[in-house]
């Protein structure tokens, strides 16, 4: 494409907010295919979208073709600046709702997985509380591993995220919500899967334990650290670790709740579960500065009381 004579610097409308919006639901989801549910839109209007957004633009945002779908460097310097653009335009949604007083426009909470299996979770007596409070404010729920919700609430991509606590941020302020066991486990076909031995089975002999662990900073990669055991498979989410765990050949640390089923259906069961195992706690966080919207702190509030915490 060759650069437009007038290319779009300085002069933005709602078209140009549309189209990257499209262009930034295209890049999340890695396609102009992989969009269209997410957009509901055919994948011909979504690629015309796109070309309208680079004429615009004057620039080639994404290679698409046999090879698979990529940004260019260009296309990821535009998604990087789409994104704290329109993280900025919903925030000034949600600030024109507090001049006048009322809550309504787009709340963005982030949610670590495997949240609602938790009997120590209020979070949906919380959001209850607050859809009777503020019901002209659309709600958008996001779940995601720890490392993404962190960098979308300080990027205002969320306005609020909750996640197991490993390491604090100064950027962010938190809440403590509620606490999680893990527990480690074994399915049939796994050594380990016998009960039989489980007053030998410790930290020490689980470092010689094909091990199924996440793969990014959470209270899982701290406690492989600190108790010196190495990853022999790499998970990107505790569905994942599951799944390895269910094959027989690896252990792995999983939310009690969660393993439950498995562990009722005779498919899994906890090992040494009075040595092997540790609890983490959860909390919700916010940008420290700027401080949360209105309905963000009446989500907050929701929380907060749901779970008997006080900030």
């Amino acid at each position: 494409m060759q650069p437009s004579a007038n290319p779009l610097i300085g002069q933005l409308g709602d078209v140009d907010l549309r189209l990257l919006r499209v262009f930034k639901a295209v890049a999340d989801c890695g396609g102009m295919a992989a969009a269209e549910l997410e957009l509901n839109l055919a994948m011909s209007t979504i690629s015309r979208h796109v070309k309208d957004l680079e004429t615009r633009l004057g620039l080639v945002l994404c290679r698409r073709g046999r090879g698979g779908f990529a940004l260019t460097p260009e296309g990821s310097q535009v998604y990087a600046a789409a994104l704290h653009l329109l993280a900025a335009t919903d925030a000034f949604r949600g600030h024109l709702h507090d001049i006048h007083r009322r809550m309504g426009g787009d709340l963005h909470v982030a949610l670590f997985e495997k949240t609602a299996t938790n009997p120590e979770s209020r979070i949906p007596a919380a959001i209850a509380q607050f859809r009777a409070l503020a019901p002209q404010v659309n709600l958008h729920l996001h779940v995601g591993p720890i490392g993404m919700i962190e960098r979308g609430v300080i990027d205002g991509q969320y306005h609020l995220g909750i996640i197991p606590e490993h390491r604090r941020s100064e950027s962010l302020d938190y809440l403590d919500l509620f606490g999680e066991t893990m527990q480690l486990y074994a399915s049939e076909g796994h050594p380990w899967f016998d009960a039989a031995n489980d007053e030998a089975r410790d930290w020490t002999a689980l470092q010689s334990q094909n091990l199924a662990a996440l793969g990014y900073h959470s209270p899982n990669m701290a406690l492989t650290h600190a108790r010196r055991l190495e990853r022999a498979a790499t998970a990107s989410d505790q569905e994942a670790v599951a799944t390895l765990i269910l094959s027989g050949a690896y252990v792995g640390f999983l939310p009690d709740h969660y393993a439950q089923g498995f562990v009722g259906s005779g498919s899994m069961r906890a090992v040494a579960p009075n040595v092997l195992r540790y609890d983490c706690r959860f909390a919700c966080i916010w940008r420290h500065a700027p401080g949360p919207l209105r309905m963000a702190q009446a989500f907050l509030q929701a929380l907060g009381e749901a779970h008997g915490a006080h900030r």
